[in-house]
């Protein structure tokens, strides 16, 4: 898949619309569906309200935050790390470029899937060999300053504060083995899409101006080099869909009709003295 470009300079951020479109029109995502979105903010609110969604929470920890800046959509004041909703309260949990501002990313991860009926869909930045050199020549960050710089030097960093946090950069293998850790009774859904992300933001706030000359005048190249190897962008996004039960229970497990049991028979089957 190619990746996309997914912000320019004063733009939103098409590739989260993008990937919204893409799942509403496989009917993995609904307009009517309940969303909670965790590390939200305004961004989050302009796209989904631009894409018709109806049913929309978005939590964050902005202590600055009234209750009333998401409108039409309800607000939340929700650690990503310990949401205080019930298993399956939503039928759907997104996070867009908030996980790497959690102390663990994982634990976030799992709290998303938690809470989520059918799935989760999260944009993280992707861990590859070309974002690791990147960090080596100041074009991308190891540490977000540059949120905290954005925020009044008191907001932007780890859990909202004014402490810098790590930019922790996934990888498919890593979400896949998260998840199948977590819930290993079911066979998962797992979908991927790819963007190339141009730090405009803090290429524009630095005072010196001769990395954002030359990110401008090597666009087209960038755009050349990651559409042969979509794999090397930095920007990620990946959907887990939940094991439907009974269709996608392992063969060693079966539903009772009220809750998940082990399959003796199926077990007993393949191995001796029990």
């Amino acid at each position: 898949m190619k990746p996309q470009l997914a912000e320019t300079p004063g733009a939103k951020d098409c590739f989260y619309s993008s990937t919204l479109l893409w799942l509403l029109g496989r009917n993995i995502l609904g307009r009517e569906m309940s969303i909670l979105v965790v590390c939200g903010s305004s961004p989050d609110k302009e796209v989904l309200h631009d894409l018709g969604f109806k049913n929309v929470t978005i939590s964050n920890l902005d202590v600055r935050l009234k209750g009333v800046e998401f409108d039409p959509y309800q607000w939340s004041y929700q650690d990503a790390e310990r949401l205080t909703f019930q298993d399956a309260a939503f039928d759907f949990c997104v996070a867009h470029n908030g996980l790497h501002h959690c102390y663990s990313p994982h634990r976030a991860l799992l709290e998303m899937y938690r809470v989520a009926r059918s799935g989760i869909l999260v944009f993280e930045p992707r861990d590859s060999v070309v974002a690791r050199i990147g960090i080596r020549l100041n074009f991308g960050q190891e540490f977000e300053v540059h949120a905290v710089a954005a925020n009044e030097l008191a907001f932007g960093g780890v859990k909202n504060t004014s402490m810098p946090n790590f930019v922790y950069r996934w990888t498919e293998r890593e979400v896949e083995k998260t998840i199948r850790s977590f819930a290993p009774w079911g066979r998962h859904r797992f979908i991927y899409r790819y963007a190339l992300r141009i730090p405009w933001g803090r290429l524009t706030m630095m005072k010196n101006k001769g990395l954002l000359v030359l990110v401008r005048a090597f666009l087209p190249a960038l755009r050349f080099f990651f559409a042969l190897f979509p794999k090397q962008a930095n920007g990620f996004a990946f959907v887990v869909l939940k094991p439907r039960v009974p269709l996608d229970l392992h063969p060693w497990m079966r539903f009772d009709g009220t809750s998940l049991a082990l399959n003796e028979e199926w077990i007993r089957a393949r191995y001796g003295q029990l």
